[in-house]
């Protein structure tokens, strides 16, 4: 038997997007769809989404150029993808039942057909927001816990740098690293993100770059000792002033390079040299390789939470209209914490 139809509002992507992408990139429409799997799903499950993450990474699947990332790049006329919070609604997965909840990678819209079911993570901890699980319990918390812990290898008492520190990661590996015992500062774009670092997350200083004439002295007025940490979020110009201020066998985790996802021809880096010199281990990581080890992150911060040692602050964009909006403003700074898009006011009940 066939199941009901339904209206199905779907955020497209017009075409591939070349320098700063705009809202014009993308078009909001309604198509429809059958709420029941197709015949051909073998294991799929229909879902009906609730919540969905606006992150940085977004933005190089909107390249044309081939680039060597896990998640396929969007295609120009469909529907773009990226993490999000589920209610299954039927399911052909035998792990996965209809009411489960889930997160993982699901379609910009309000109803999603997700036949990659070995890739969604069922969410089994209800006493916190569902809109966690885009972020401190979801994808960028697996990157902030195991970037920070695994990559950097922190001591109690180092000093420790993360730009782009407001952010969806940053606010994480700051509180992460203060929890340590280490000394933390942070960069970011805006003076209320800097009064955010310092007074909700703990912080111990913050700057704002964009009032910095020089960041490199900058950094040796935060970090007089020279810094043993560098959690890498934005590249360019900042990569280049941290790498003149790194410690002898100081750690650079690349988390991301936010600065040159928008640029045609990317800004070099003249400091390299620095990092034969003071015998810096500079490491790339992606979120994926540690999705084995989900339960062990939930093991460890799930008590932070609870017990109110970990704060997260979300700015959630109401409605899949304000999608392209919200997704967009990630590149400008618009956003104050973790961006999420709630797809309808049922989703925040």
């Amino acid at each position: 038997m066939g199941g009901e139809e339904v209206s199905n509002k779907q955020v497209i992507l017009r075409d591939f997007v070349t320098g700063f992408p705009k809202e014009s990139d993308f078009h909001v429409r309604t198509s429809s769809i059958c709420l029941k799997l197709p015949q051909s799903s073998k294991n799929g499950v229909l879902v009906k989404n609730l919540f969905l993450s606006c992150d940085p990474y977004m933005r190089i699947l909107m390249l044309q150029a081939y680039v060597p990332f896990p998640i396929d790049s969007f295609t120009p006329g469909s529907v773009i993808y990226g993490y999000g919070v589920a209610r299954v609604l039927e399911s052909r997965e035998p792990n996965l039942k209809e009411g489960d909840l889930v997160w993982g990678v699901t379609g910009w819209e309000e109803y999603s057909v997700i036949e990659e079911t070995q890739k969604l993570f069922k969410i089994q901890h209800l006493d916190v927001p569902l809109s966690y699980y885009t972020g401190i319990l979801g994808m960028p918390g697996v990157t902030a816990y195991f970037g920070f812990y695994d990559v950097c290898c922190p001591k109690k008492g180092e000093s420790v740098f993360v730009s782009a520190a407001s952010g969806a990661v940053g606010q994480l590996v700051g509180q992460f690293a203060k929890l340590l015992g280490c000394y933390v500062v942070g960069s970011a774009g805006t003076q209320p993100k800097i009064e955010l670092l310092k007074n909700k997350f703990g912080f111990d200083e913050a700057f704002n770059y964009k009032e910095e004439p020089n960041l490199d002295a900058a950094l040796k007025r935060y970090f007089p000792k020279g810094i043993d940490i560098y959690f890498e979020n934005v590249g360019g110009k900042m990569l280049d002033a941290v790498l003149g201020n790194m410690s002898i066998h100081g750690r650079i985790a690349v988390c991301g390079m936010i600065s040159q996802y928008n640029l045609e021809n990317t800004e070099g880096v003249h400091n390299l040299l620095n990092i034969v010199l003071q015998r810096i281990r500079m490491q790339g990581f992606e979120c994926f390789d540690y999705y084995h080890r989900y339960s062990e992150f939930l093991d460890a911060v799930l008590p932070l939470i609870r017990a109110g040692k970990l704060s997260y602050v979300e700015d959630i964009a109401d409605g899949l209209n304000a999608g392209p909006a919200a997704l967009v403003g990630l590149f400008s700074g618009r956003n104050v914490g973790k961006q999420v898009v709630a797809v309808s006011a049922q989703s925040c009940n």
